[in-house]
């Protein structure tokens, strides 16, 4: 009956939560699994692979965090991880664990949903013999090191381009401070925040129609960064 639907495994110790997310992500179309904690999620996990995982950080046996770090090494399953307000450092684990994206408790449905279909979205399209990556605004040409928005050129230093690179191939997903400063500019440099901000507000004004309201490269606070493509 829940063929051809998209799996969601929902992982909380909530029983009232979970009843409330199951009933209402099936009436979004979802076919839906609940686990009460971590470790009953991976042998659910194992026995009805899920299209996407939502977990909350704080449960017994297993934590939401050891969780995303199990999951994340043997899968590249999109993982949303529910929190609570002043979670920061603990959220900031998680997207580090591997968790692709995080939401505050309390929250609408309308936000969660919202976050699930930017999770669930296709993976930047890529062409293996140009090299090209396309996305939203946005195509890059890997190989000749250039980048068009809306079919006009933008001109980026070569750490500017890695920086918009590594944005672009995890479009909608949030990025930490580490793992930016780690993938772009080497283990050395995870600490750095302030080198990060200073070429995110070199992007910013070169491809955002207004720097101080940016559409594309958004700041969530004490976290990342998060690409948004446009249309």
């Amino acid at each position: 009956m829940a063929e051809g639907k998209q799996r969601i495994l929902v992982v909380d110790d909530e029983p009232q939560l979970t009843r409330v997310l199951r009933r209402s992500l099936m009436a979004k179309g979802y076919d839906v699994r609940v686990a009460g904690d971590g470790e009953f999620a991976l042998q659910t996990f194992h026995d009805w692979p899920p299209d996407l995982v939502i977990t909350d950080l704080a449960m017994p046996n297993i934590s939401g965090l050891e969780l995303c770090r199990r999951l994340r090494a043997t899968s590249e399953v999109p993982i949303i991880v529910l929190s609570v307000r002043g979670e920061e450092q603990t959220k900031v684990q998680a997207l580090d664990a591997g968790a692709d994206d995080y939401v505050t408790k309390p929250f609408g449905m309308d936000e969660l949903s919202a976050r699930i279909r930017a999770a669930l979205r296709r993976q930047p399209a890529t062409d293996s013999r140009s090299q090209m990556l396309e996305v939203g605004d946005f195509r890059i040409d890997l190989e000749a090191h250039t980048i068009t928005q809306s079919g006009k050129e933008i001109h980026l230093t070569p750490k500017e381009f890695d920086l918009m690179v590594h944005l672009v191939r995890n479009a909608g997903k949030v990025l930490t401070h580490r793992a930016l400063l780690g993938a772009v500019w080497g283990g050395d440099y995870t600490e750095q925040n302030e080198y990060l901000r200073v070429f995110i507000g070199q992007l910013r004004k070169k491809i955002e129609p207004d720097p101080s309201e940016p559409r594309y490269i958004l700041t969530e606070p004490w976290i990342g960064y998060r690409f948004n493509p446009g249309e």
